[in-house]
């Protein structure tokens, strides 16, 4: 490793100790790191701009921004009561509910979008019932990577390797959608094991709830109908970005501007739900990983990962599929994505048959961001929210839950594709 190689890891190591011991705020952590490369030369200003993913940054800041106008009508509120009395107040009944709901609507909108409209709702019903929100707080961020595995728009690398492959939305449903059934039955069953046996509410708070009607809770008749119009509006654009040529973070800021300009919200009030310190995280962790990336040493890691399996396409692409999720656990999936792209790309120029790899990757990258709180955008966020009303997820916390559901999870995909691709 020359010399560049080494300060850009060890500047990437120090940031991710850093993140973990949670002495500075992880946002802090991203931006010096940043700068650090900066000041060594590491790579030029306008290269380290080129590494930021504005489009990701682009759909966290319109869909904060959108969300913060929705709520202003009370929906979540609303939802949140229509599903607490549709469970009876039973937490457990609740948690799965709102599981199924995030990994859902995670497949169809992206998963940052889905945690964001998911979160009051978390908070709303565990205030009523006097519980823990961060039980559900943990389960729904496995569940929005879980559910945005399955299809073309549910996470970034699914875009970028259906762009690259040729694959449709139906491909990813053909062949994605099947495993995170089968991967969310299974997790919804060690959810049960991990809290649906310990999460209680007393009969008080729970008659309380059966007491309530859902329609008292809505702030803004008017608001309500052109927020639901939206939500629908977002989804077919996010559905159809591609078709027509738009990039998604264009979906959101459009659907952001669009309900600014129809509701007449205050933009001053929206821009107080926007979660500046989660953009200043993720735009500085974008600059450390894109300085690893230009300095070769993730291209190191990918070629390494191809390298050791000796060409043998089964052990190549379980290597794929655990390097993906392992890698994508401490690493951000985008940049590691990208790199892997070309990889297979010249694997099939060479006369390989690359199909098993390219969903290797899809389900390697996507699951292993529930390996880390850092591992996917909507990890982020979702804690961010939570930290936000007074319960904070750990970076351990999370860790000592997350990463051996994710290795659970990657073993079950590894099984499918064995059993869906026997030759490799």
């Amino acid at each position: 490793m020359d010399t560049s190689q080494i300060i850009s890891v060890a500047i990437f190591v120090v940031a991710m100790i850093a993140i973990m011991t949670e002495k500075v705020h992880r946002a802090l952590v991203a931006i010096t790191g940043a700068m650090l490369l900066l000041i060594l030369h590491i790579m030029p200003f306008e290269t380290a701009i080129g590494h930021i993913d504005f489009n990701t940054l682009g759909v966290l800041f319109g869909m904060m921004l959108f969300v913060a106008v929705v709520k202003q009508s009370g929906v979540f509120e609303f939802l949140a009561i229509k599903c607490a009395r549709v469970a009876k107040g039973n937490p457990w009944t609740i948690m799965v509910l709102f599981v199924l709901l995030t990994a859902v609507l995670s497949a169809f909108l992206d998963n940052v979008t889905t945690v964001l409209l998911i979160g009051p709702m978390t908070i709303t019903v565990c205030r009523l019932l006097d519980i823990d929100p961060v039980p559900f707080f943990m389960t729904q961020i496995l569940a929005s990577n879980i559910g945005g595995t399955a299809t073309l728009i549910g996470d970034p690398p699914n875009i970028m390797i259906g762009s690259a492959a040729g694959y449709t939305f139906a491909d990813f449903i053909a062949y994605d959608a099947p495993a995170v059934i089968i991967i969310l039955a299974a997790v919804i069953g060690l959810f049960y094991v991990m809290y649906g046996r310990k999460i209680s509410a007393n009969e008080e708070h729970r008659k309380a709830i059966m007491e309530l009607d859902e329609n008292d809770y809505i702030k803004d008749r008017r608001l309500l109908h052109i927020s639901v119009a939206m939500v629908v509006l977002v989804v077919v654009g996010f559905m159809t970005h591609g078709a027509l040529g738009l990039e998604s973070c264009v979906i959101a800021l459009a659907a952001a501007g669009l309900i600014l300009l129809i509701s007449g919200e205050s933009i001053e009030e929206a821009l107080h739900g926007v979660e500046w310190t989660t953009l200043c995280f993720f735009a500085g962790l974008f600059i450390i990983v894109g300085a690893m990336s230009e300095t070769g040493v993730i291209g190191m890691l990918a070629q390494g990962l191809i390298d050791v399996t000796g060409g043998n396409l089964m052990i190549t692409m379980l290597a794929v599929l655990f390097g993906s999720a392992v890698i994508s656990s401490f690493l951000d999936n985008i940049p590691f994505v990208a790199t892997m792209i070309p990889i297979i790309l010249t694997l099939e120029a060479d006369g390989l048959d690359g199909t098993a790899l390219w969903w290797a990757l899809s389900l390697g990258a996507c699951l292993g961001g529930n390996g880390t709180l850092i591992g996917a955008s909507a990890n982020v966020v979702l804690s961010d929210i939570s930290k936000k009303f007074g319960h904070e997820i750990t970076f351990m916390q999370f860790f000592k839950r997350g990463f051996p559901i994710m290795l659970f999870t990657v073993a079950i995909a590894a099984i499918y594709m064995v059993i869906r691709f026997p030759g490799g």
